[in-house]
């Protein structure tokens, strides 16, 4: 018994190796780093296009009360 723990100790030593990356970690954590800037860089530039073409002088007018969600309000 202790002969096959050992070999199959000594193989499973032998098998082990790192995993293959197509490039070095610093250049995957350059590459991450710029996708989510270039994402950020989406998500801030689209901030607030719905409120950009509302003139803030006029009110909205609404037939219907609502609460702070913008469900309607009904009896």
């Amino acid at each position: 018994m202790l002969m096959v723990t050992a070999l199959a100790t000594t193989l499973t030593a032998a098998e082990e190796s790192l995993a293959p990356t197509f490039a070095p970690a610093p250049v995957i954590a350059l590459i991450s780093a710029a996708v989510f800037t270039i994402l950020g860089f989406v998500v801030f530039s689209y901030k607030n296009v719905a409120n950009r073409n509302l003139d803030p002088e006029v009110p909205i007018q609404r037939e219907q009360p609502i609460d702070e969600f913008g469900h309607e309000l009904t009896d």
